[in-house]
């Protein structure tokens, strides 16, 4: 059957569930549990669960005994240790009418899922986290799948490097990270590394972590015994001890009412607060947060990319002293201006920051604004890879002067700008929300007809619609 077709297919029943109260989340956690209870039996010598998890029996139970012995399987994979405790860990049966859970279990058990190659299978459950991200409402950090390839592309990831993300979610980075790497031939010991040690994730959602850990189970990383690095906890609240080679992330936008990180010894003894040495200064705003714990977890000479709201490149007080220390302490090189309409959550105004951690001779900052005169939407117009591929071409620096969209006196549209450090830190707040394109659906103020002629187009108006009004009252 068709991936897509495969796909509907399953999710469509989802539908059928929410009238018993399952909500989009819940239903994919269900899938998840059974799909790999059926991958378990279509290759039993490399899963190897415990008898009870049998699902030929699983499938042939009925009612009440269904349900019942599906609360067993559950608990005692959550019992196993390794990869099964994390997936299965507080795992339990949410589909309570035992007619539909059958209906699911048939569902799954009309595919072979394992003897399609690691990329399909892993496909379909990205697909699967996709549609739950559109139904749901839980996609407003989901990052666009475009965006990630761009990102990833620029960084340039080499084997038997470390690869992390703070707030993984589902693991979508990773995954970017492991389709770049997987287009070249490794050794066997690269293989090896990139199966058990690049990746290190957090995740604060057990449920999400759980997601993550299947995902890249069904994209050839760990094993059942061996798992994935990823942690169910707040990454705030520690510093890493061992710094990796690259940071991938999009972290939560928000403020935080309590748990603020401060480097301040005293405040962190107050309710709310606790304590980063490794930060600049105190701020609730978890964006400027999670980017001064980002740059805490580099290794020197160690790369980013990182998606941050506009509110980080402009916002005063706590945002000032964390722009001034990025551009004092990190080679911030490259900000990309994304396009509004890309991610789930309606409004959000994002950039990508690409930086090294080390100083550096080069005393620039390279703009590329995809945004202004750009529209994109979820459904009728997604964004593409291809849209921001001249980007990526042009995004080593010894490439960028020679681009067609570079901006100068005689190329007024080009994307591509440079700004010094020096222009930079004389702007008010160290401010880098900046703007040189004329967006086609402003008003252009400079070129706005004399204030009588205004007038008169005002008073025209006016009349036209009242004398329309009087045309409606004689009608009446």
């Amino acid at each position: 059957m068709q991936t897509n077709i495969l796909i509907s297919k399953i999710w469509s029943y989802c539908d059928t569930l929410r009238d018993d109260g399952l909500g989009y989340g819940d239903y994919l956690e269900q899938l998840t549990y059974l799909l790999f209870l059926k991958m378990a039996d279509e290759n039993q010598n490399e899963y190897n669960l415990p008898k009870v998890c049998d699902w030929k029996k699983l499938k042939s139970l009925e009612k009440g005994e269904l349900s019942t012995h599906y609360e067993i399987i559950l608990k005692t994979l959550a019992e196993s240790g390794g990869m099964l405790t994390k997936i299965f860990q507080n795992a339990r049966n949410k589909i309570h009418d035992s007619y539909k859970l059958k209906k699911l279990i048939h569902l799954i058990d009309e595919e072979n899922w394992t003897s399609t190659n690691i990329d399909i299978k892993g496909d379909i459950y990205e697909s699967l986290l996709q549609k739950n991200a559109e139904s749901s409402g839980a996609g407003q950090y989901f990052t666009p799948r475009a965006v990630i390839t761009v990102m990833v592309n620029c960084i340039r990831p080499k084997p038997k490097e470390t690869i992390a993300d703070p707030s993984c979610g589902t693991g979508g980075f990773f995954l970017g990270v492991l389709d770049y790497l997987s287009k070249n031939k490794m050794t066997k010991e690269e293989q090896e590394f990139l199966k058990f040690k690049t990746f290190k994730g957090w995740e604060i959602e057990s449920s999400t972590a759980r997601l993550c850990l299947m995902n890249l189970f069904l994209h050839g990383i760990g094993d059942l015994k061996e798992t994935p690095d990823i942690a169910v906890t707040d990454s705030l609240k520690n510093e890493l001890e061992e710094k990796v080679d690259i940071v991938l992330a999009n972290p939560p936008f928000g403020r935080s009412s309590s748990d603020i990180p401060t480097p301040d010894e005293k405040q962190a003894k107050k309710d709310g607060y606790f304590l980063r040495k490794d930060f600049f200064v105190t701020t609730s705003n978890k964006q400027l947060a999670f980017l001064q714990h980002i740059i805490s977890m580099v290794k020197d000479k160690g790369r980013v990319a990182v998606v941050l709201p506009d509110n980080v490149l402009f916002e005063g007080g706590a945002g000032e002293v964390i722009r001034k220390k990025l551009i004092e302490e990190c080679h911030l090189h490259t900000i990309l201006r994304l396009p509004n309409g890309i991610f789930y959550a309606h409004g959000v105004k994002s950039n990508v920051l690409f930086f090294d951690k080390k100083k550096s001779k080069s005393k620039d900052i390279w703009f590329y604004d995809y945004r202004t005169n750009v529209r994109h939407t979820l459904k009728k117009n997604p964004l593409k890879y291809s849209d921001l591929e001249n980007f990526v071409k042009f995004y080593p620096f010894e490439y960028r002067e020679s681009s067609n969209e570079l901006w100068s006196e005689d190329n007024l549209k080009g994307r591509w700008r440079k700004y010094s450090y020096d222009e930079i830190l004389l702007r008010d707040n160290t401010n880098l929300d900046i703007t040189w394109l004329k967006d086609d659906n402003l008003i252009d103020v400079e070129n706005l007809p004399e204030p009588e002629v205004l007038i008169d187009e005002i008073v025209m108006n006016l009349e036209s619609a009242l004398a329309s009004f009087r045309v409606i009252k004689d009608s009446l």
